[in-house]
């Protein structure tokens, strides 16, 4: 449980997608062990709502709020810049924006939207912030994904869904390109003191998917509801990885309640997770080498 971790204090975290659901739980957690903790959301107003909500519940001033939306790549290089002026170090990086579309969006870079802000956006944000991470090491890169990873596959010839689309064929791939970032990013980093773990929240109560959603979240998500848990429970294992001693180190692993857990054997292909990797590096214009 979180009182259980230990004291975060003189510890920067910044949580992306902390308006509400998982990423607010993570931030209110964090923020009640004593870190500053930086929170965006695509809404600058509905960001500092939450902001003041969790100093309010936690009695923790320094919670900060940032807007961008992240399925932008200019949003994600602005985010970057602002953070780095705002926070002289980084210890923690939450990577837990994410969407569910059930009809094919376009970003205003031409990206099919879940690939962009599930995937692109992680890769993308870590990459700007990595020097403050490695600067500030022993840092963390967590991020999350979800179970649907273990029914994704990486459609190469696809990526954008242009040719086929499904949406939760998108998201399935989107959340297996987290834990294959993740990987890969971890054996990228190995040696630099900065961890990167990837991990799956559990089936969580929030407004996931409302946006667009499919048949099946308007069916058969309100039966599920009261078995569902909190976002408080969800995020349990986020604030885990961001905090506890016990994964000081510890790089390269999927989590699920709190534990390591193999996923999708896809996940631990290296030729594939170097080809992804590169894929997306030139998709935001960065360089394929850590």
């Amino acid at each position: 449980m979180v009182d259980e971790a230990p004291s975060m204090a003189g510890k920067t975290v910044v949580i992306t997608g902390a308006t509400g659901g998982i990423g607010k739980a993570t931030a209110m957690g964090l923020a009640a062990l004593g870190a500053r903790v930086a929170i965006t959301g695509r809404d600058l107003k509905r960001a500092e709502a939450a902001a003041s909500e969790i100093r309010g519940a936690t009695g923790n001033p320094s919670v900060d709020a940032f807007g961008a939306d992240l399925s932008s790549q200019a949003e994600v290089r602005r985010l970057a810049g602002e953070v780095l002026s705002a926070c002289t170090r980084l210890d923690v990086l939450v990577n837990n924006v994410g969407g569910f579309w059930a009809t094919r969006h376009v970003t205003n870079d031409g990206l099919e939207r879940t690939f962009a802000l599930n995937h692109l956006a992680a890769l993308l944000l870590t990459d700007l912030l990595l020097d403050r991470l490695k600067a500030s090491a022993p840092s963390r890169v967590v991020t999350v994904s979800s179970n649907a990873q273990s029914l994704g596959t990486i459609d190469f010839e696809d990526l954008q869904g242009e040719h086929k689309y499904s949406g939760q064929t998108a998201y399935n791939q989107s959340k297996l390109a987290s834990v294959m970032f993740s990987y890969e990013l971890a054996r990228r980093l190995e040696g630099t003191g900065v961890t990167a773990n990837v991990l799956h929240p559990g089936v969580v109560n929030t407004g996931f998917g409302a946006e667009d959603p499919s048949r099946i979240f308007r069916v058969i998500v309100p039966f599920y509801r009261p078995f569902m848990k909190t976002p408080q429970q969800g995020a349990a294992t986020s604030v885990y990885l961001a905090s506890s001693p016990e994964v000081e180190g510890i790089t390269g692993k999927y989590f699920a309640d709190r534990k390591p857990h193999a996923s999708n054997k896809a996940s631990y292909d290296r030729e594939a997770a170097t080809r992804l990797w590169e894929v997306s590096a030139a998709l935001v214009g960065v360089a394929a080498s850590a």
